[in-house]
């Protein structure tokens, strides 16, 4: 319990270096949670107990009353008997006597258990009374574990990023790019060249066909001589 209490003082300069100094400051804090659990556990069990004792003394208080109230009767008919005559004034009178006695003795027994039965109320209320600030405390610890844990999330999130940024070398990072950027303008300028070198055979391809397709008979009938007289040559040859 004491060292929950501790944990959750993050306003003192003794509970930040306790924390600070912790391997796992939530596992410890969530022990803390389960420990306070288990009191309220434990408070509420004597709660129900003190409560049944409460309970029952108090109906002892009220049986108590009523055998005295019954015992009050009794005397009052034994005297009734001696004035009526069925029984001597004597007699009624001890037994009467003797049956106040007894009243007295419940009576007293009444007055004691009503008391116990008022002190016992007491503590009841004392212990509903500290069981609903417990109750209260661990919702208020279980918000500030779901904060905490939260924080933690985000703090080591930011300290990675930070860390990460802190490793880049923006000279390196620079280097980098222009390697970059060169080979993409070899790549670009290559490509540029293949580019061209296909215009130029299908520009060479368009004229040959362009000339075929306008030449004349003339020059058919000529380009065939000019095969067959080839072809004679290497004969006599």
């Amino acid at each position: 319990m004491s060292i929950f209490k501790r944990i959750f003082k993050m306003g003192q300069a003794e509970a930040h270096a306790l924390v600070d100094q912790m391997e796992d400051p939530i596992k410890l804090t969530e022990q803390g949670i389960r420990d306070l659990k288990l009191d309220l556990e434990q408070s509420l069990k004597a709660f129900a107990e003190v409560k049944a004792i409460a309970i029952r003394t108090r109906r002892q208080g009220t049986e108590a009353a009523a055998e005295s109230k019954s015992w009050e009767q009794k005397a009052m008919l034994l005297l009734q008997k001696a004035q009526n005559g069925s029984m001597t004034a004597e007699e009624a009178e001890r037994l009467a006597t003797e049956a106040l006695s007894r009243k007295k003795e419940f009576d007293q027994q009444a007055t004691n258990f009503i008391q116990q039965a008022n002190q016992l109320d007491g503590k009841t209320n004392q212990l509903d009374s500290n069981i609903k600030k417990l109750k209260a405390e661990i919702t208020r610890y279980e918000n500030e574990l779901k904060t905490l844990k939260a924080r933690v999330k985000v703090s080591e999130a930011t300290k990675n990023l930070n860390k990460q940024m802190a490793q880049i070398d923006s000279s390196s990072t620079v280097s980098m790019l222009e390697r970059m950027k060169e080979k993409v303008e070899k790549e670009e300028a290559l490509a540029d060249a293949y580019g061209e070198m296909a215009d130029a055979n299908t520009s060479l391809d368009n004229e040959i066909n362009n000339a075929l397709d306008g030449a004349n008979v003339e020059v058919v009938d000529e380009l065939a001589a000019l095969k067959a007289k080839l072809n004679n040559n290497a004969l006599n040859e």
